[in-house]
């Protein structure tokens, strides 16, 4: 939440105005006392800002990319030797994302107060994840700081890599579909109705298939908004429904199951779960610690419930491998025999390292064949369907033109 403040320097009487973020008004006014400031007024930014100035506020988020950069930072001054306090102090002022600056100065001035870094930045979850926050306290007690952020910033790094390549190759699909649609649903609704009163009043015999044809026409032209209606109808409760548990692990298990898709997916979630085990592993965080803050981060209701049990397995005295066998869709028996010899060898580690690589680069090359294939079958999809539309509509015009 954004507080607009004016306050007065307690040393020197200069005044002061500005803004800060913090969770509520009393936080916020604890945070300016902390930097030697009395407050003179202190009202939520929402009521002095307009609509239009709230929606376009809403765009001002710290984004993945931002952490990534702000985590080599942190990792390049805490190698350098800097104290914690004067690090955020001065990546506050010299980030350019001003939320993010806003952040930092929030989590500086809990630090002066004698908080713990992962402390500090555990009252912002919505910009560090609680992966992100474990990393940094066990970086805080193996007092290896600057190599959890390192960790941390590659780690984001490739995550967020993946997830663009990912959503970048079904742009394309995306736009040539809704393309595709648009022209249709004009080509139904505005030329074919002017095209069909020239077929029915010719008086000849109309093919089947343009009668079928025809009667789509018809049917968007008198009912259209009705199914528009009913579509969103339907769009609505289906996005509610998703948003529930139940619903969830439908559309988890849905994208699981999927041919073709559901390999996609499998080496994603399981390019994810390495690469968070082997980060977490190395930075010295225990196996069943690191189970359970993976099985939040993996974005998967099926693989989440499947990690969580195996943690409990763990707990109850089985090795890693063993507790993720059973699973041989979504867990390959291939992966469970690596993890038994980096247990033998006491390398799980270095052994998950080498899993993470090879699932993402299963991930890029299913990618990049999956968008190779997507084009040409789209071409020949759009051009039958263009083929079939036209062949129901200049056929009967031409046996029209024939007969006379």
């Amino acid at each position: 939440m954004l507080f607009n403040y004016e306050a007065v320097e307690s040393a020197s009487g200069t005044k002061r105005s500005g803004s800060i973020d913090a969770v509520n008004i009393d936080i916020a006014i604890n945070s300016l006392q902390r930097r030697n400031l009395v407050v003179i007024t202190i009202k939520e930014a929402d009521e002095e800002t307009s609509f239009f100035t709230r929606k376009i506020s809403w765009f001002d988020r710290v984004s993945t990319k931002d952490v990534v950069i702000l985590s080599r930072q942190l990792s390049t001054l805490f190698q350098a030797q800097v104290s914690a306090l004067r690090v955020f102090r001065l990546l506050s002022g010299e980030v350019d994302n001003k939320k993010l600056g806003s952040i930092l100065q929030i989590i500086t001035d809990d630090i002066q107060g004698g908080s713990s870094i992962s402390t500090a930045l555990s009252k912002h979850p919505k910009v560090f994840s609680p992966f992100y926050i474990n990393m940094v306290k066990s970086g805080e007690e193996s007092g290896k700081l600057d190599e959890v952020f390192q960790y941390l910033a590659d780690y984001l790094d490739r995550e967020y890599d993946l997830v663009s390549k990912v959503r970048g190759a079904l742009i394309y699909p995306a736009f040539v579909m809704v393309t595709f649609i648009v022209v249709m649903i004009l080509m139904f609704t505005m030329v074919i109705p002017k095209i069909s009163s020239i077929i029915i009043e010719s008086g000849g015999d109309i093919p089947v298939y343009t009668q079928i044809i025809l009667g789509i026409s018809n049917f968007l032209v008198n009912y259209g908004f009705v199914l528009i209606a009913i579509l969103v109808i339907v769009g609505f409760f289906v996005a509610r429904y998703v948003r529930t548990t139940g619903g969830r692990i439908a559309y988890d298990q849905l994208k699981l199951s999927i041919p073709y898709i559901s390999v996609l997916y499998r080496k994603l979630y399981l390019s994810r779960f390495s690469d968070n085990m082997n980060t977490m592993l190395v930075s010295g965080i225990p196996i069943v610690r690191a189970l359970e803050l993976t099985s939040n981060v993996i974005d998967n209701r099926v693989y989440q419930g499947i990690i969580t049990v195996a943690a409990e397995r763990v707990k109850g005295g089985k090795t890693l491998s063993e507790s993720l066998s059973g699973y041989p869709k979504e867990i390959p028996g291939i992966v469970v025999q690596m993890i038994k010899v980096g247990e033998e060898t006491g390398e799980v580690g270095s052994i998950l390292k080498t899993v993470a690589k090879f699932y993402v680069r299963e991930v890029e090359t299913a990618v990049d064949a999956t968008v190779s294939l997507i084009e040409p079958a789209m071409i020949v999809f759009l051009g039958g369907g263009v083929a079939i539309l036209l062949a129901s509509v200049l056929i009967p015009i031409y046996s029209i033109a024939s007969a006379q």
